[in-house]
């Protein structure tokens, strides 16, 4: 059989000679031990932020994600605004702008929305405190940085980035914002979650003992698509269809599976060093996407988590994580069980009406996420999630780029990799992007990733 021209340099790129500026790379530990560790205790979490001086916050990628993003942020305290708007299309700043409108009774003014690539740029210079990002991934890291070098707070829908060089961006920025006291949250909400909080606090006093291996999934159906336009251009078909391109999601392993590989982390208090996977395209109709990936990954103890994630109609759906403890186990939300089978803490739900336990936490994470970031700005006392977001992201690029060669690939790889999806120039026509679906196994891998 004749082998794909798609070499592996084509998704791993070369080793980089120079790194970014400014990047730390995080230290690994080299331990899932939970038996002697002890907790520091996490602060309450608040119901509403507190009050203080009108917070105003600028919108930049006004779809759905965007538009939830913007009301959570509008549900999360008093005194906050949604003063600018920024997005590729039209339509979509007068859908969203419409929508707060509607739900909070907020009129975003006209002279304040801003329409084209450039336009994150003007709603950093509107005179706003805060931005929400929301566009497609591939964007996050340049409008991230631009961000905190104007001097505003964040809150940076996940995944934080599409490629290594997006990774090491965002961890130099990172950096750079907890030197100016700036606060950045990201849309990991499980690490904002009370159930998920309580849970891992249990696994950090050694409750489920030493971390020997455990389970990571997001098995669920197809998301939407959209169908090319005779009026559309090919930059505007892809960019309206991002999330089923790779350079512009990730994949849906980097752009949706990111929440439970971060859970993944998280709880381990780590990430692993090399990944082994596989995937394929079954079913998809559009864009040049995987539907199902299946990666084996590996700590640096020695320690194996296994990953699955998969969106095809019609199958058994499954969004959930375990973490296997040498004392028992938990579903890292609820509930810990011990080696016997028997649940040894379940998390107690508040009581609803009715005086039963109700099935979710009292305040929604997505609100919560916002809660705890405005909380931080009028306190005084910055967060920053940037760098565990980006070394998540990066775990699960790692994890794609596996499954797209069909070879282990190392998280040492992928901080030395300058591989850079996407086109150089941004302009409604045609995109000098690679289309091609990967094909496992066909790949040519090159004895070194330098030239």
């Amino acid at each position: 059989m004749k082998k794909s021209g798609i070499s592996r340099r084509n998704f791993l790129g070369k080793a980089a000679t120079v790194g970014i500026a400014g990047v730390i790379v995080p230290s690994i530990i080299t331990s899932c031990s939970r038996e002697t560790k002890k907790v520091v205790p996490v602060a309450a979490l608040l119901d509403q932020a507190p009050d203080g001086p009108v917070l105003k916050a600028g919108l930049i990628g006004c779809g759905g994600r965007g538009t939830g993003a913007a009301i959570n942020f509008l549900s999360a305290g008093p005194n906050l605004k949604i003063v600018a708007l920024g997005d590729t299309f039209q339509d979509r700043i007068d859908s969203c702008r419409a929508e707060i409108l509607k739900q909070k009774g907020q009129d975003v003014p006209v002279e304040n929305c801003f329409v084209g690539f450039d336009a994150y740029q003007k709603v950093l210079d509107a005179g706003v405190d805060l931005v929400i990002l929301a566009t497609p991934p591939f964007f996050r890291p340049d409008h991230l940085a631009a961000a905190i070098q104007a001097k505003k707070h964040v809150f940076a829908e996940k995944p934080v980035c599409v490629d290594p060089v997006g990774a090491r961006s965002v961890m130099a920025t990172a950096q750079k914002a907890k030197g100016m006291e700036l606060c950045i949250v990201t849309g990991t909400q499980r690490r904002h979650q009370r159930d998920y909080i309580a849970a891992w606090q249990q696994v950090q006093e050694g409750k489920i003992g030493d971390i020997v291996g455990g389970n990571v999934w997001w098995n669920g159906g197809k998301l939407w698509h959209r169908e090319p336009n005779a009026k559309w251009s090919e930059m505007e078909y892809m960019i309206r269809n991002w999330v089923n391109w790779i350079w512009l999601s990730g994949d849906h392993i980097v752009e949706q599976h990111v929440h439970n590989l971060d859970v993944m982390n998280w709880f381990t208090g780590t990430h692993p060093v090399k990944a082994v996977g596989f995937g394929s395209r079954l079913r998809r109709v559009t864009g040049n996407q995987y539907d199902n990936f299946s990666v084996d990954f590996t700590f640096e103890n020695g320690t194996h988590f296994h990953s699955m994630c998969r969106q095809i109609d019609g199958c058994v759906d499954n969004v959930s994580e375990r973490v296997q403890g040498s004392k028992g186990s938990t579903n890292c939300r609820n509930s810990i069980l011990d080696l016997a089978g028997t649940e040894v803490w379940k998390y107690k739900y508040p009581l609803d009406k009715d005086g039963k336990p109700a099935e979710s936490v009292s305040v929604d994470p997505y609100v919560q996420e916002h809660i705890d970031l405005v909380t931080a700005i009028r306190t005084g006392k910055p967060i920053n999630e940037a760098e565990n977001t980006a070394i998540s992201t990066m775990v699960a690029v790692m994890g794609r780029i596996s499954a797209y060669t069909g070879k282990e690939t190392t998280y040492e790889e992928m901080m030395n990799s300058d591989l850079k999806l996407g086109p150089k120039i941004f302009a409604f026509g045609p995109v000098d992007v690679d289309k091609t679906v990967p094909i496992p196994g066909l790949a040519v891998v090159p004895e070194t990733t330098a030239k």
